[in-house]
């Protein structure tokens, strides 16, 4: 049996201070991000709302889907919303400030369902001695993982295709008031990246790769998550440093099980001796009373840590 499926788990976040999913359902979910508070598309979310429709009217802003893809559209803003406005992540006693916009699609530059993935991160950290944690971020986005792995005192280098997203992270440590930290932001395919620090004989003891389903490299390189994913983690696995080391692999929007992400791991890693957590990411939902809890899942994920 794969080690991997005896640790086949749900990991779900109820979110933090400045981040809640306030409601779910009809395939919609209610959220707050600081002082905002948004309706979006949730296909997942089958069943019906718990709030009232007036509660949900209270939102500031509602994305509107064209057709079936959920992520083509527009924004309706019903009250002042700001061009960016601040949420605060704080895990290590340095807060995270991240800059959240209504930037066209319905992303708005933070995944509160990582959170549990930014602890884990920071946990293994911790565990490092002699030497400066090294942490690399494929397909980083905004930058929340890079800037909390910064906080904690480590060196950061932050990849990612767009030049939009790259400002945007840029834009998030300044608000963080970060100016110092060790952050490299490299506009730059993942793929590429990844092969050319391989053969520069680079290694890092927290590896997060985050990669799309499709996406445009900066020079038009193309990626494709079936084609593409098991070379780029064969690169990242010779990436990993020596001792204390850890891969998380954080799969969304994709017609795919965690058992196949898990497997491909599994194959790439198993000259090395190491720990397997696999399994979804979900946002716990705050409405209900007394009702069971319900939570929306958002990814699928597989996580190893080498045994030493």
């Amino acid at each position: 049996m794969l080690p991997a499926l005896s640790n086949l788990k749900l990991i779900t976040t109820s979110g933090f201070a400045d981040y809640a999913l306030l409601d779910s359902g009809a395939g919609r979910k209610l959220e707050r991000f600081g002082a905002i508070t948004v309706d979006r598309p949730e296909p997942q979310a089958l069943w019906q709302p718990r709030l009232s429709r007036a509660d949900w009217a209270h939102a500031h802003a509602v994305f509107s889907a064209s057709g079936e893809d959920d992520e083509k559209g527009k924004w309706r803003v019903d009250k002042q919303v700001p061009e960016s406005w601040p949420v605060k992540i704080d895990l290590s006693g340095k807060p995270v400030t991240m800059q959240c916009r209504l930037a066209g699609l319905w992303h708005l530059g933070l995944f509160p369902e990582q959170l549990p993935h930014w602890q884990f991160m920071i946990e293994r950290l911790a565990l490092v001695e002699g030497e400066q944690p090294r942490v690399l971020n494929l397909f980083g986005y905004t930058g929340a993982a890079s800037l909390l792995a910064a906080a904690a005192g480590a060196e950061v280098t932050h990849v990612d295709a767009s030049k939009k997203a790259i400002q945007w992270g840029k834009d998030n440590q300044a608000a963080s008031r970060m100016a110092d930290a060790k952050v490299r932001w490299i506009l730059d395919d993942a793929l590429k990246f990844a092969a050319r620090d391989v053969r520069r004989g680079k290694t890092y003891h927290v590896i997060l790769v985050d990669p799309p389903k499709f996406g445009r490299g900066p020079e038009g390189e193309t990626w494709d998550i079936y084609r593409h994913c098991a070379p780029l983690l064969i690169d990242c696995a010779k990436l990993l440093a020596p001792r204390q080391a850890t891969m998380i692999l954080t799969v969304y929007a994709i017609r795919s099980s965690t058992l196949a992400f898990a497997q491909l791991l599994d194959e790439t890693l198993h000259e090395r001796a190491g720990d397997f957590d696999i399994g979804e990411l979900a946002i716990a939902e705050q409405a209900g009373g007394n009702a069971p809890a319900r939570a929306v899942p958002t990814s699928l994920f597989t996580r190893w840590t080498s045994r030493d």
